[in-house]
Formats: C-alpha cells, structure tokens, sequence
C-alpha cells in the first residue's frame, strides 16, 4: 500500500493499493463519512466494476444510487451534467453525502464538477480505472465538461476527499486506453523527471511492481505541484506540456482521437519547436520519440498549423492575446513560456517539420 497526501485547501488521501476497490465502502464511511452515495461510471466500467463497488458497502448502511453514462468523451458534456445534477436533487442527495467517481478521466470530470455545483459543493470520491485517471486526471481538482468551442471550458476546481487508485483494473484495460494513460506518464518524464525517462525505457510490459511504482511517482509529482499551485496560476501550468495542440488536435477530430493519442503528438510538436528554438537538443526528441514508439504512440498528425492554431484559440490557457505553452530546455527539464497567440502558428510550424 502506498499512502499519498495532497496539502491543498482540503487535504486529502491517495491510496495506491491492489484490491482497495473492494475497501471502497469502508473507506468511503470513515471519509465522507455519507449515508448516501450516488456512483457515477460509464457503460464499460459498469459491467466490469459497479456491482462489485456497491457490494463494497454491504452491511454500512448506506444507501447506494448509481449514474451510468456512455463511455467516451462525448459524455463529459453539459447534457449530462445537467442530467446528473438532477439525478442528485431527485435522489435527495444532501451535503452530508457523497459522489463517487468510478471510472476514467470522463467520469471523474463530470462528476466532478457536478459535486462541485450541486448545492454549491458535496464532496466526492475518486475511484480512477484507467491509468491516465490514476496519474493524472484524478488528482488535484481539476474538473469540466466540454463544450462546443473546445475541451473542459466549463468547470471548477474542487478537490476530492479521497482517491482510491486499485492497479488491479488495469488488467482489464484495452490496450490502447492503457497507452493513452503511458502518454500522461511520459509527460511527467520529459517536464521534470530525467530518472522517469530511465525508469520507463528500462519497463517491462506486466512487471506489476514496477508499473505501481510508476503511477506512484507521477501523483507524488502531480502532488507536490497541486500542493504549491492548487489554482493552476503558476508552475502548474508545467502539466499543461503538450496539451494546447493535443486540444486542437481533439477538437478537430471531433474528439475521434483519444487523449492520450493527442498529448502524444502534442508533446512531439512542443519538442520539435524546442529544438527548433534552440531550447534543447536533439538527443531530448530522441528521448520523446523512442519513448512514444516503444508505446505505440503516435508522433504527427495530418493538420497543419495553421488549422491547430485556430483550434487552440479557445484554449484556457489563453489570457487576452497571450497564452502560455511549455517548452522543453533539456532531459526531465522545461519551462513555461508566454506568447503572443499570432505567435501560436509559427510555433506550431516549427513542431510539425
């Protein structure tokens, strides 16, 4: 077991261990401390996990509603979200009760900021299946829907009062959603952990412990940046590498790429615009590059700048006429850089050569 936990305005605990799923109710009891709970997953989680999380709260009293949505990002849309706020007011949800979110990145955004609208604010749980939800998404109260302008538009930041990461539902993970996951794990690397660029080509595909090491490296990490910067108004921004073109990228595919496919070859175009740049070398590429193979990763897409830069006009990370993207200056080094948006197409030139 390993134990993780996040100074912010409301501290919370991050359990790493195999078979917590079955401790959800328990855990969830002695946390939130709710006689009612309202579990929120997809159409693919649903078959593999709900019925095992509410057994998890047999015999404590508490009365258990569910929430199921289709997989896939098209979920995470102001549809649903209304339609789980009402859900929550018809099932007598109160502030002393509790969401938990038991799925991937979809499931935790959306319930969410449900949980952090809903009678202006109930607390929730993480229960993250994927392992892009467990290294990144889960952890550190991020939370939005979509809308049609672009990704997670509309949102909140409200911390959860406990996740529970079970490496155990990985198994039963598609091959490319636990690539999408290797994605987020490969950006911790190259922003600011030169020994998890080591540690990750010397991993063997079903080496258990190592992969539990892995994720308990990226929420340390992830930890001690929300811990410093809860609000996303500093060096926080650092976690956003790759992500202004991946969110174009989405966006134009009409979110038909996944995720983790997309901050693939967004990290590819930031680091080829470092080079570009003199930033970097181009051992630091080569370390990308042979990272995102050795992970079936993808590396280019088919859009030109010019298509990418209009996409990442509705960013949120856009202030005025300036927006922020990470650049990286060595191996496991970058830094945050503040340019003009009539910049963005000429960066994004330089990455796509």
């Amino acid at each position: 077991m390993k134990k993780i936990r996040v100074k912010t305005g409301n501290e919370y605990e991050i359990i790493v261990e195999r078979g917590i799923l079955d401790r959800l109710g328990e855990l969830c009891v002695q946390t939130a401390k709710a006689s009612k709970v309202m579990i929120v997953t997809d159409t693919n989680v649903e078959k593999l996990y709900l019925e095992r999380a509410k057994k998890s709260f047999e015999g404590l009293d508490v009365k258990v509603h569910t929430f199921v949505v289709e997989a896939g990002e098209r979920s995470k849309s102001t549809e649903n979200l209304v339609l789980l706020l009402e859900t929550l007011a018809e099932n007598e949800i109160t502030r002393s009760d509790a969401v938990i979110a038991l799925g991937g990145g979809v499931v935790g955004d959306l319930s969410g900021f449900a949980s952090a609208c809903f009678l202006r604010g109930i607390k929730y749980v993480q229960v993250p299946t994927t392992l892009l939800a467990m290294t990144d998404s889960s952890v550190g109260g991020k939370t939005a829907v979509d809308l049609k302008a672009g990704k997670n538009l509309a949102g909140a930041f409200h911390q959860p009062c406990l996740v529970l990461c079970d490496p155990e539902t990985l198994e039963t993970l598609p091959k490319e959603h636990f690539r999408d996951g290797m994605a987020e794990v490969i950006k911790y690397a190259m922003i600011n952990r030169p020994d998890l660029v080591d540690r990750l080509y010397e991993y063997t595909p079903g080496d258990r412990d190592a992969l539990d090491e892995i994720i308990a490296i990226c929420i340390e990490d992830k930890r001690d940046v929300v811990s410093e910067d809860e609000f996303d108004t500093g060096i926080r921004a650092l976690l956003n590498f790759g992500h202004t073109p991946a969110h174009a990228i989405e966006l134009a595919t009409k979110y038909e790429m996944t995720h983790g496919s997309a901050v693939a070859i967004g990290m590819a175009i930031m680091t080829r615009a470092s080079v570009r740049l003199g930033k970097c070398d181009e051992r630091v590429l080569g370390d990308l590059l042979g990272l995102l193979d050795k992970f079936s990763l993808p590396s280019r897409c088919d859009f030109s700048a010019a298509e990418l830069a209009r996409g990442a006009l509705g960013d949120k990370k856009r202030s005025g006429q300036t927006i922020n993207v990470i650049l990286v200056c060595g191996k496991g080094i970058s830094e945050i850089c503040k340019i003009g948006v009539a910049e963005l197409e000429g960066l994004f030139e330089k990455g796509l050569e």
